[in-house]
């Protein structure tokens, strides 16, 4: 069954109104809260009036972060380090010291960093009843001077955060090798110079943040129902240290539901923390559900990294050098570093670059916190070098593919190991490229272009090629029974669904590995009463984890199966095949099912007592090491030069994915991800205003997300060329679609407009940028000829 496209058993209930999401659970009794959220991006909190609130109908506790400290409330302690991912490049300071860590209180006490930072939560009959008492809390502010920018933050002067990271800089190191670097620049025939802004973005999930809190006074223990996807187990350890308690004495559980993830609900929010508290104060449960202005304010962003590069070429355009400064924008608190670390890892691609040298630097501004984000920081690394080779062709003189081409790896030069020391595993990376060039017709361009032009319009053609190197936390566990009554085979797994269909995927491959039909196989997953361990879904390591967990488990269950077949058969177990989901005795009619010999297993007193028992097993490992799945795309784009409103009427991609369990799955994860990486380069952009630091993106009428209208229908193809970093071959291939489609959108519009002189556009490259650098091409052109 693995590569069989099997129909996604979920989508049923989905399609029919009946997911079960966070806000749709119901507790007797609710209490509901709202927040204060500050109006400024920077200022002190002088003092906190909250006696008018609390007189108003129905209000049952008006909460400052004063009170959660006097409480014994801790700072939430976020998993910033790399150490638990995997074997990332662990990045430290220059000097060999560790990253800034900073205290993110679920309600602050000093100042606030950021607008729609949570000052005060009020709790009360109804959210409308809670919304109206949170008007009525006075608090006295100081005003401070903001900064928003990355770039801007790490200047002298600037405004400063927090007195333990002066400067605002809470890390500043490098990789590679800085003299060889240097050595080779100063050898280069040319030197290409680029400097670009990957914009900040935001998740705007279908379904807003939602969650709940429950104290049980008689067992102490927390209940925390909260949508998210770095897993039940790992927030479940964050909320028990910032509680202060036990972790046996929490309790988290998530929907079977999630209205979207990517990534920036993989952390833990300030609600998760200030509801449980107030459950055991009023000794009611208490449910919260942020509005959308709220989710645009205060989500966990992405991206937002502002880059200058250099690349050296020798004469004749092979690479001998790569040079850059990432400098990430984390925003008001030290959530992650995580995007941070996995862009400098790869930011000389799939290309072989013989020396490079990364330097890289988080900044801490008055914006909210960024997190990895679908694909975190390879976009930004892939868009950087993708755009770089355009350049250089151009500027040069060398055909872009050519270029492409004469420096990528080739396979049999795999494992290779890249100028930063990462060693990426093997692929087919110029295979990947020449079937997308096949794919789109790449050759056959210029009569579309030529077509195009006789219309008025600008048509252009562009090309991205990527690699990702996925890592996650490494420890996974699933736990599979044989219930020979319901005649299911119950799987419990330490990840967390968020929409990629692990209910159909997962259940398909145990099926495969037990040779019996998924829709026998039940997935069970975000409730750590019966989650013991695992990572949940994030850098792509769900299926690359877990498959091997359910692998090892899987093959425990049919050796011990075996041998209750042998005996109930009268055979030697060595005699026993193991076929279709049954044991067969070769040379005889003696067969038995999968279930017959669990229940066998729980009912036969003959058997001996090594046999005996619910037919089970548990496989719990820790995997190190990262995995590298890769591809290319290919896009046209047509634009109209009066307007500067184009149309996407080709788009092509191939993903190597090592084996695809459910290719139907797979295409559906490149379609959705190819449209949110396309939506960032075209529309998306959460900014700030650079004086007051007020979200100027905080509705739909202000953060434009794509639509399905604004593209063709994909061609896609998935490449399978087996990881030899994995047993079983499989790849990640959940954020290929993501990944290259920065770099190849502004590289087809920049190919449209080059023949007017236009270099570059930054993201988002709107119809009205566009149309202001046709303009700007104009007047140059002007200036030329006079």
């Amino acid at each position: 069954m693995i590569g069989e496209e099997v129909r996604r058993k979920e989508d049923f209930r989905l399609i029919t109104g009946r997911g079960e999401y966070a806000d749709d659970l119901k507790y007797e009794n609710t209490a509901y809260a709202a927040f204060v959220r500050s109006p400024h991006a920077h200022a002190i909190i002088r003092s906190i009036d909250t006696s008018a609130a609390l007189e108003m109908p129905g209000v049952l506790a008006v909460v400052t972060g004063e009170d959660l400290v006097a409480a014994g409330i801790k700072p939430i302690p976020h998993a910033i380090g790399s150490s638990q991912f995997g074997s990332d490049i662990r990045i430290k300071n220059r000097d060999g010291s560790e990253r800034a860590r900073t205290h993110h209180q679920a309600l602050p006490t000093d100042k606030a960093r950021f607008v729609g930072e949570a000052i005060v939560m009020v709790v009360a009959e109804s959210t409308n009843l809670a919304k109206d008492a949170a008007e009525a809390v006075m608090i006295d502010w100081q005003e401070l001077p903001a900064v928003v920018r990355g770039v801007d933050a790490l200047e002298d002067g600037a405004p400063q955060l927090w007195d333990h990271v002066p400067g605002n800089l809470a890390m500043d190191g490098e990789v590679g090798d800085p003299a060889g670097t240097a050595d080779a620049f100063a050898k280069a025939a040319h030197v290409l110079e680029f400097e670009s802004w990957a914009q900040r973005v935001t998740g705007v999930h279908m379904e807003p943040r939602s969650s709940s809190a429950e104290y049980d006074p008689e067992t102490g223990k927390f209940t925390i129902h909260a949508s998210g996807g770095h897993g039940v187990v790992m927030m479940r350890e964050q909320i028990a240290a910032s509680l202060g308690v036990d972790m046996a004495f929490v309790r988290v559980k998530a929907p079977r539901d999630v209205g979207g993830n990517f990534g920036t609900r993989n952390a833990t929010y300030p609600e998760f923390i200030a509801l449980p508290y107030a459950a055991k104060l009023i000794g009611r449960p208490v449910k919260h559900q942020a509005e959308r202005i709220e989710a645009f304010l205060s989500d966990f962003q992405g991206r937002d990294l502002y880059v200058k590069a250099r690349l050296a070429l020798d004469e004749n355009g092979k690479f001998l050098a790569f040079h850059s400064v990432n400098t990430s924008n984390i925003g008001a608190h030290t959530v992650s570093y995580t995007a941070l670390n996995k862009g400098i890892q790869l930011m000389t691609s799939l290309y072989r670059v013989p020396v490079a040298h990364v330097e890289f630097r988080a900044a801490m501004t008055n914006t909210v916190s960024t997190i990895p984000y679908r694909s975190a920081g390879r976009p930004e690394a892939m868009y950087i070098i993708e755009r770089m080779i355009d350049l250089a062709a151009r500027k040069f003189g060398f055909d872009r593919i050519e270029l492409r081409r004469i420096n990528m790896i080739p396979e049999e030069e795999c494992p290779y190991a890249n100028p930063v020391g990462v060693t990426y595993d093997n692929g087919d990376y110029i295979g990947c490229m020449d079937k997308v060039l096949d794919m789109a017709d790449w050759k056959g361009f210029e009569a579309r272009r030529a077509e195009a032009k006789s219309r008025g319009k600008l048509r252009g053609i562009g090309m991205s090629n990527y690699i990702e190197g996925t890592s996650g936390v490494p420890r996974e566990r699933a736990e599979i029974t044989v219930d020979p009554t319901s005649g299911i085979v119950d799987v419990v797994i330490g990840t967390q669904n968020t929409g990629q269909g692990h209910e159909t995927a997962f259940a398909q491959l145990v099926g495969s590995f037990l040779g019996i039909s998924h829709e026998v196989v039940q997935i069970r997953a975000s409730d750590t009463d019966f989650v013991s361990a695992g990572g949940g879904s994030h850098s792509g390591r769900s299926l690359r984890f877990s498959s091997i967990v359910m692998h090892k488990a899987t093959a425990e269950i049919i050796e011990r199966g075996r041998k209750i077949a042998a005996f109930m058969l009268d055979v030697k177990p060595e005699d026993i095949d193991y076929t279709e989901g049954h044991f067969r005795a070769r040379g005889s009619n003696g067969v038995m099912s999968l279930f017959e010999a669990a229940e066998a297993a729980e009912t036969d007193l003959g058997l001996p007592d090594e046999l005996k028992g619910v037919l089970a097993a548990i496989a719990d490992e820790t995997t190190h090491g990262l995995a590298y799945p890769y591809g290319s795309a290919v896009c046209e784009i047509e634009i109209d030069p009066e307007t500067g409103f184009y149309e996407i009427p080709r788009y092509s991609t191939v993903d190597d994915v090592g084996k695809a369990l459910n290719p139907m799955i797979v295409d559906g994860q490149t379609h959705g991800g190819i449209v949110q990486g396309a939506g960032q380069a075209m529309f998306e952009w959460s900014h700030y205003d650079r004086e007051t630091g007020q979200n100027l993106a905080a509705t739909f009428m202000d953060y434009q997300v794509a639509r399905a209208s604004d593209f063709p229908s994909f061609d896609t193809h998935i490449s399978e060329v087996p990881a030899k970093s994995h047993p079983l071959g499989f790849r990640p291939g959940g954020e290929g679609g993501t990944t290259p489609s920065l770099g190849v959108i502004v590289n087809t519009i920049t190919d449209a407009l080059a023949e007017l002189g236009v270099r570059h556009i930054e993201m988002p490259v709107t119809p009205f940028r566009i149309w202001q650098a046709i303009q700007a091409a104009k007047a140059n052109r002007g200036k030329s000829i006079q």
